[in-house]
């Protein structure tokens, strides 16, 4: 088997979709602009069995699967669509905005997709303006964080 590279964490672009992917169909309402995007993952917690006769051990199933709540972050810009869903779905409160996402890993050379997660049923839980100070010299940062119902990781064939 063939060893590759590690792939880059700062080559990626971000997605968020009303009903499919754009592929699909779907109507794109925030790309890009993302500097930071932390917890895609998934958790797998074990059903254990007691058998009897068995006393080495017990038994493991796979059990219900959990996702972590993913947090994108990014510098302030004049674009509301981040506080706009938000809030829409906040004030609603039926989760009916619920969006797509799609997180592309990409080439450092070509800038050709590595690597694509996509996020479905995506509903926002909190957004966080960024702390407001004269003194500071940082780019301020906004940060909303998402709720989803699934994780899904598609590799580059080849």
């Amino acid at each position: 088997m063939a060893e590759s590279a590690p792939f880059l964490p700062f080559r990626f672009q971000v997605s968020l979709f009303a009903g499919a992917s754009l592929a699909q169909g779907g109507q794109l309402v925030c790309a890009g602009a993302f500097s930071e995007v932390s917890g895609l993952e998934a958790t797998m917690t074990p059903k254990k069995f007691a058998e009897g006769g068995r006393n080495w051990g017990e038994l493991q199933r796979a059990g219900p699967v959990t996702f972590g709540t993913v947090t994108l972050k990014r510098g302030v810009t004049s674009v509301g669509d981040l506080w706009s869903w938000f809030d829409a779905v906040a004030r609603e409160g039926n989760g009916g905005m619920r969006l797509s996402a799609e997180i592309e890993v990409r080439d450092d050379v070509e800038g050709a997709p590595l690597l694509r997660i996509k996020l479905t049923n995506v509903l926002p839980v909190k957004f966080k303006a960024p702390d407001l100070n004269a003194a500071a010299t940082q780019v301020a940062v906004e940060e909303l964080q998402l709720v989803h119902e699934g994780l899904v990781v598609e590799r580059r064939a080849g």
